[in-house]
C-alpha cells in the first residue's frame, strides 16, 4: 500500500486537512480506524470492500464516510487506487445540506446528497486527468463550487478544541455550561455539525489517545488507567468495539492507518 500526502490550497485549508492518494498495487486488507472528521473518497480504479459487523459491501466509486464508533476491515483489490478527502472537524457541514449525524456509521454514494447528482460527470473528469496533481486540482474546483457557508459554528470548534484538550475525558453537561448554552442545544448542534453526539465524539478521542500511546510502548495496564479504565474487561471491549481488534491483536498487526 503507497500512501502520498497533498495539502489543500489556502483557500480550502480552512476545511480540509490533507488530501491522501492510496494505491495498492497488490491485493490487502487493512483496518481502519474511527476518526473525528468525515471524508470524500474518489476511486480511480479497482474495488473496495468493507467487512464489518459479519458483512461485506462494495463501495460505490465515490462516497462520503460519516463518523463511526468502531474500527472496519477494507479489502482493496489489485490495482486499487483511491483519494481521499480529508477534512478539518465539523468542516463538512460547509459542503451539505443534509445535517452531518444523517451519515454516521455509513459509506454514501456522494450523488444521493443534494446537489451531487452531477457526480457521474466528475468521475469521468478524474479519469480523463494526466496525474495525481491535476485530479486533485479538479477535485479541489469541484469542491470551492459548492460552498455553502464559510463560517464555521464557533461554538461547536470551542467544544471540539475542548474535548480534545481533554483526551476525550469530560463530563458533557460541564462542557455546555462551560460554553454558556443547554445541553439540549449543545447537543442538537453538535451531532449535526460534527457527526455523532459530543460524548460518542470525546470517545473516539479518548480511543485515538489509546491507541497513540500503545504505539508508543506504554503499557496497556497504565494506558487504561491514565484513560479512566478500572478493570480490564471493560478497556479490552472498548478496544475492540474501537479497532476491531484486541489489544495484543492489534499492536501485532502491521497494516492500519
Amino acid at each position: 500500500m503507497n500512501i502520498q500526502t497533498y495539502f489543500p490550497t489556502p483557500e480550502l485549508s480552512p476545511f480540509i486537512k490533507t488530501y491522501k492518494v492510496i494505491e495498492t498495487p497488490v491485493h490487502v486488507v487493512n483496518q481502519v480506524l474511527p476518526e473525528t472528521s468525515p471524508v470524500m473518497v474518489f476511486r480511480l480504479s479497482g474495488q473496495v470492500i468493507v467487512n464489518h459487523n459479519g458483512s461485506s459491501n462494495a463501495l460505490e466509486p465515490i462516497v462520503v464516510s460519516g463518523l463511526r464508533k468502531s474500527g472496519r476491515a477494507m479489502q482493496y483489490g489489485s490495482g486499487t487506487i483511491n483519494i481521499l478527502v480529508n477534512f478539518r472537524e465539523a468542516a463538512m457541514a460547509s459542503f451539505i445540506r443534509e445535517p452531518l449525524h444523517e451519515l454516521s456509521d455509513a459509506s454514501i454514494s456522494m450523488n444521493y446528497l443534494d446537489g451531487f447528482n452531477d457526480i457521474a460527470q466528475m468521475q469521468e473528469q478524474l479519469a480523463e486527468q494526466p496525474s495525481h496533481e491535476a485530479r486533485i486540482e479538479l477535485i479541489e474546483r469541484f469542491l470551492l463550487g459548492r460552498i455553502l457557508d464559510k463560517k464555521p459554528d464557533n461554538m461547536v470548534i470551542a467544544a471540539i478544541r475542548e474535548i480534545q484538550f481533554a483526551g476525550g475525558q469530560l463530563r458533557m453537561r460541564d462542557l455546555a455550561v462551560s460554553l454558556n448554552v443547554s445541553q439540549d442545544v449543545f447537543e442538537k448542534r453538535f451531532r449535526r455539525v460534527a457527526g455523532l453526539s459530543a460524548k460518542q465524539f470525546a470517545y473516539i478521542v479518548k480511543m485515538k489517545s489509546v491507541v497513540e500511546k500503545g504505539r508508543s510502548g506504554q503499557t496497556l495496564a497504565q494506558i487504561a488507567l491514565d484513560a479512566g479504565y478500572f478493570d480490564q474487561p471493560h478497556f479490552n471491549k472498548d478496544f475492540k468495539l474501537f479497532t476491531g481488534l484486541t489489544p495484543t491483536e492489534f499492536f501485532k498487526s502491521p497494516i492500519f492507518w
